[in-house]
């Protein structure tokens, strides 16, 4: 990955206070280049967005507010996007499906617009995993694998919204010649995950911090692999300057393909300090928005041909997110 290549260059960053969008602009504004990088960051509260750039004190960071949805089409000269903004809670896939599916399509057709206006040179959007639906039987899922996905269940509503961004961004590849391509990443922490996160990974570092038992409320026999929050920022940044338009390329460490009761001991057993228990407490998650159990083995084989790598295990990942979780309670 040159990085040379974004000299003097302009990167539309939506969800840019978000976990992912945050790596991002950070990342893009961290490179020394004899022509700086200008960012701009799209975000709906430019308090929270401000505090989450505090420190960088950068005359090329540009701050858009409004909804991605609401974007005004005209052309800035922005030479690449990178669309991170979406629905990401679970309980919201169950609770609001509507909402889901329009706002992720409405969010996509709009800076597709947008991109196709400004003739950008590049466009990543941010897909997932899901877009896979649940395999059931362990094997290698490539970007050509088929979906397992239950179109009739509202738990679909984010997959499938998807899904059709993916869809929306092969078509205004061919139609309309817009460079766009999508990075389906797996489930992605490390540094910047937030104290009060919902999802798995961040309840078992609370558990650490906080010195309670790690309590599943299944069996834990999801299996799946993770990504650092830097890995994916690579990958994201390798598919935008060298993928191929109209194409999906996978993101994921292959090397931490485990069960979720695995991960928990790993935790446990690696941060917890002789204090931390695993315990399983059998409850009915259907009403959490939880993905159904399955074995998604990712292959990331494509994105390696255009020679990214992941870097950083489960243990280096945790540890991070650990310590920067740790941070935020002490300030």
């Amino acid at each position: 990955m040159d990085i040379s290549r974004l000299k003097g260059k302009s990167v539309l960053v939506t969800g840019a206070s978000g976990l992912i969008g945050r790596d991002i602009v950070a990342r893009l504004l961290s490179y020394d280049l004899e022509q700086p990088i200008t960012v701009y960051a799209l975000v709906r509260n430019e308090l929270k967005a401000r505090k989450a750039f505090e420190g960088l004190h950068k005359d090329n960071l540009r701050y858009i507010v409004c909804d991605v949805c609401n974007l005004k089409i005209e052309d800035m000269g922005v030479d690449y996007i990178i669309h991170c903004a979406s629905h990401t809670a679970s309980k919201d896939f169950i609770d609001s499906p509507v909402d889901v599916i329009t706002d992720i399509f409405a969010g996509a057709e709009n800076i597709l617009k947008f991109a196709k206006v400004n003739n950008a040179r590049g466009l990543v959007y941010l897909s997932t995993m899901e877009v896979y639906g649940s395999p059931t039987i362990e094997h290698k899922v490539y970007e050509t694998s088929a979906s397992y996905l239950d179109v009739m269940q509202a738990r679909s509503s984010y997959p499938e919204a998807k899904r059709a961004c993916e869809c929306l961004c092969a078509a205004y590849a061919s139609q309309y010649g817009v460079n766009a391509k999508v990075v389906r990443l797996t489930q992605t922490f490390g540094r910047g995950v937030s104290y009060n996160d919902k999802r798995v990974f961040a309840e078992f570092a609370r558990c650490v911090i906080e010195g309670r038992d790690i309590v599943l409320k299944t069996k834990g026999e999801t299996m799946r692999n993770y990504l650092s929050t830097d890995d994916a920022t690579d990958a994201i940044l390798t598919v935008l300057l060298d993928g191929k338009a109209g194409e999906a390329y996978n993101a994921a460490n292959e090397d931490t393909y485990c069960s979720i009761y695995d991960m928990a001991r790993l935790v446990a057993d690696n941060f917890g300090t002789g204090k931390v228990s695993v315990r399983i407490e059998e409850q009915d998650i259907s009403l959490f928005g939880y993905a159904p159990t399955l074995k998604m083995d990712l292959s990331s084989a494509k994105l390696a041909a255009l020679g990214w790598k992941a870097r950083k295990g489960l243990k280096e990942m945790f540890a991070e997110t650990i310590e920067d979780m740790r941070k935020q309670v002490a300030n």
